[in-house]
């Protein structure tokens, strides 16, 4: 990777992807064989992850062009890989957690979500924190449940206006 051409377009991919990602994570993958790469590259396409490696200066110089800026840079050194996440932001924890749990191959650098930056000690946070759709299913639940203690109560008043209307009913007839 020799030309300078060739790294302004890897950087400027590099930016694209960081803008467009709602999360991002930076893992080593130095100590990994070719089949352990290979097993977590399937995982993140299964999950819709997408996974690039790329040379650290370039990437701390595609971060910088989109405003990251980081007092410590220790988690953009060695062998740098990136799981960028488009829909849900904590997928990538969600892949690594179980591979990490049994393994240290690769090793969790840190993580961006949604703009926020999380250290190399809290992948197990990120991981256990619900997905978007989780949340949003627990809200309608909540929602949900209120609401049809509302219509109960509605049915409930209609049905004795009912019964009232009709007993009225039948006393004028009587």
């Amino acid at each position: 990777m020799g030309n300078l051409v060739e790294k302004k377009q890897i950087v400027a991919e590099l930016r694209e992807k960081f803008e467009k990602a709602s999360g991002y994570f930076f893992i080593d993958f130095e100590k990994m064989n070719v089949a352990e790469i290979n097993n977590l590259r399937r995982l993140f396409v299964e999950k819709q992850v997408e996974y690039r490696v790329a040379k650290n200066t370039l990437i701390e110089i595609a971060l910088e062009e989109i405003g990251m800026k980081f007092y410590d840079r220790s988690f953009i050194q060695g062998s740098t890989g990136i799981a960028f996440s488009y829909g849900d932001p904590l997928t990538p924890a969600k892949v690594l957690k179980p591979i990490l749990d049994k393994s240290e191959k690769p090793k969790f650098k840190a993580a961006i979500v949604e703009g926020v930056f999380y250290g190399p000690d809290q992948l197990k946070t990120l991981a256990s924190l619900p997905t978007k759709a989780e949340l949003i299913a627990g809200i309608l639940g909540s929602l949900n449940a209120p609401i049809s203690g509302i219509v109960g109560s509605i049915n409930a008043v209609m049905r004795d206006l009912a019964s009232v209307i009709e007993e009225s009913a039948k006393k004028r007839s009587a």
